[in-house]
């Protein structure tokens, strides 16, 4: 896909991460959300591509726009499935909180796991470890030991990161009793795993359970950055298994890998909304006598190459001072 396509990524998030942040703090998720909807899908159809989309909105029906199956870019250039996330974090926005992100992956056509919007449970680690480190079947206690012995660390140095959910009682409590400490956020579970691959997040390593399409969006970010990854569907209920099924899923208790999520050469970028472990936030200055520079700090990743590189961009024109 090239070099300048993962730039134009940049550009799409870029685009989604400013519209949600003039939402930001004004207590409506809805309108945060939609957005960043709109900005991303305006933005993605002018990029240089024949894509499709694989991880979306939801289903054509669900969502109006960004749908799964929809046909998105200018139709010439690299075939290309796409997985998004306009804003990851609506209550995050609302509440004018902390780890709200755009993102977006793009794979040739390989593609991703195509997996409806069921729960899924995950550990992940950045890279530089072992291979098999991480074990999901493992006890926490086992993988933090394996972590640590990786890392040349101790296990009380460790920072584990994991959604605030009631549902993780038990998750904190055995990863407390091993003298690691945690880190709960409010909503990131995107952010929260890939923070991980980053030296200067403060996370080594990510756990618990959140929705399956983040997972898949997740492990692109960690093939590109040589990270480990491993989850397993979570089936709770008949619709669940029912959704599963018009999937093509069948086996529930399978382990996925990374290299079974995005099996291709993956692009992945992602804008920082509001500041958190892994980008820091859109940020707001004055410019001239009627408008403000509007500052974006972004990430795009690239497996093919095994590059990172951090963009921070300066808007100086199409938002004004009346909002």
């Amino acid at each position: 896909m090239g070099r300048n396509l993962a730039f134009e990524s940049v550009r799409v998030t870029e685009a989604a991460a400013l519209a949600a942040y003039l939402h930001m703090g004004q207590g409506d998720e809805e309108a945060a959300d939609q957005a960043a909807v709109q900005a991303m899908a305006g933005t993605l159809s002018d990029l240089p591509l024949n894509g499709r989309v694989c991880i979306g909105e939801g289903n054509k029906g669900e969502a109006e726009t960004l749908y799964v199956g929809q046909e998105v870019g200018t139709g010439e250039g690299p075939e290309v499935d796409v997985a998004l996330m306009p804003l990851e974090g609506t209550s995050i926005m609302a509440r004018g909180g902390f780890n709200a992100i755009s993102a977006m992956a793009l794979s040739e056509n390989t593609g991703f796991l195509p997996i409806p919007a069921v729960y899924m449970k995950k550990i992940a680690v950045g890279s530089g470890l072992p291979p098999d480190t991480i074990d999901i079947d493992a006890p926490p206690a086992d993988n933090l030991a394996r972590i640590a012995q990786a890392k040349g660390l101790a296990v009380a140095d460790l920072v584990v990161c994991m959604l605030d959910r009631p549902r993780h009682k038990d998750l904190i409590s055995d990863v407390r009793a091993t003298g690691a400490r945690v880190r709960l956020i409010m909503d990131g579970d995107v952010s929260g795993a890939v923070a991980s691959v980053r030296g200067d997040s403060g996370i080594d390593v990510y756990m618990g359970t959140g929705l399956a399409p983040q997972g898949v969006l997740a492990a692109a970010a960690l093939r590109c950055a040589g990270g480990q990854m491993q989850a397993r569907l979570v089936v709770r209920n008949n619709d669940d298994r029912n959704m599963l099924a018009q999937a093509g899923i069948e086996d529930a208790e399978r382990v996925y890998t990374i290299n079974d999520m995005t099996p291709g050469d993956v692009t992945f970028a992602a804008t920082g909304i509001t500041t958190g472990p892994l980008l820091d936030g859109v940020e707001r200055s004055p410019y001239g006598d009627d408008g403000y520079t509007f500052i974006t700090h972004s990430m795009v990743l690239r497996s093919s190459s095994g590059t990172w590189r951090f963009v921070e961009t300066h808007h100086h024109s199409g938002l004004q001072n009346d909002r």
